[in-house]
């Protein structure tokens, strides 16, 4: 494997990452990406060619949504055929769910493009934003034969790529800030990079095809004891969305008290995609291995396995806004698209 003649574009939407402390006031400022060398000179061993692009206005990730998805997604196709590898710095808060959009917005993608981020800015004494940056730049310049090793959406946070449709973030605090516990890890970083070959993505020699409309019109419930029937009738108005993850118990249950199932079967009558995730951290969902599942697998509602709650919304969104999709949307829901569940 070789880093050399590779070209990889440094894509910065914001967050901690590319931030440094003011010297005057003690606040945390965007510095310009343009200097990058001057913060991370440890990037000129890399035998790779970096260039930079920034969003016009950097944003925090709590305001991140389909419109800057579909910002980050023309930038990689107007630059795809240009570079070799694509990283993308990103807030870590909502990194999984921009991470599992792009996976999806991408079809047929036959280049590396690796988001990270960190816990603390870039200037910061202790920082983990230069070990993150330069690893996932070494890792979207790997090649092998002159073609590129990984080829699909990954994440990479302190010594691990995973897949990103597979990640959730699990820390606020620590530097190992997300976790794939469905998935294993892609590459692991330690002396050396060290590479599962089994887990990688093996995309169809397919042009790159973009989808940039989504649609935003989504539910997520999370399921609790003692949610009430007044609240549920509420948020189950069928003329305010297109589609409903449910976040269910353990392996997909969830209550049997009647007037649940009757709400929720009127919205899988009207049309409504219904998808049913577990909101345990790892594990899947198996409708019909409990008494408390089964209405749900009989009254048609799609079963999300063992998909994360990121990758469900971001693929319902997806889905939904392809026209063919419709003919059978649960058969394709429950098929794996881009690797996004076993």
């Amino acid at each position: 494997m070789t880093t050399q003649t590779s070209t990889i574009l440094l894509i910065y939407t914001g967050g901690t990452i590319g931030m440094i402390k003011d010297s005057e006031t003690g606040s945390l400022k965007n510095f310009n990406f343009n200097d990058l060398l001057k913060h991370i000179p440890e990037l000129n061993l890399l035998d790779c060619t970096i260039d930079t692009q920034s969003f016009e206005a950097p944003i925090d990730s709590s305001n991140m949504g389909p419109v800057y998805w579909q910002q980050l997604v023309s930038i990689i196709e107007n630059q795809y055929d240009h570079f070799d590898g694509f990283v993308v710095l990103h807030g870590s808060d909502t990194m999984s769910y921009t991470a599992s959009a792009v996976s999806f917005m991408l079809e047929n993608l036959a280049k590396p493009v690796i988001f990270t981020g960190s816990q603390l800015p870039i200037g910061d004494l202790r920082t983990d934003a230069k070990e993150n940056l330069i690893t996932s730049i070494q890792l979207a310049a790997l090649k092998q034969d002159n073609v590129s090793v990984i080829k699909e959406v990954g994440l990479y946070f302190e010594y691990k790529l995973y897949r990103a449709n597979r990640t959730t973030k699990i820390n606020a605090e620590h530097f190992e800030a997300f976790a794939s516990l469905n998935y294993p890890a892609l590459a692991q970083s330690g002396v050396n990079l060290s590479i599962d070959y089994n887990a990688l993505l093996v995309p169809e020699n397919k042009p790159l095809l973009v989808h940039k409309e989504l649609e935003p019109k989504i539910l997520l419930v999370k399921m609790f004891p003692g949610i009430t029937q007044q609240m549920v009738t509420h948020l189950f108005n069928v003329d305010m969305f297109k589609g409903l993850v449910i976040e269910t118990y353990g392996t997909g249950n969830l209550t049997t008290q009647g007037w649940f199932i009757t709400a929720l079967k009127k919205v899988v009558d009207s049309g409504i995609p219904v998808v049913n995730v577990t909101q345990c951290s790892g594990g899947s969902v198996v409708m019909g291995l409990y008494e408390t599942s089964a209405e749900l697998k009989n009254m048609g509602v799609i079963s999300g396995k063992d998909i994360t709650t990121e990758a469900a919304l971001t693929k319902l969104m997806y889905l939904l806004a392809i026209e063919d999709s419709q003919k059978d949307f649960k058969t394709l829901f429950e098929t794996s698209l881009r690797g996004e569940m076993s």
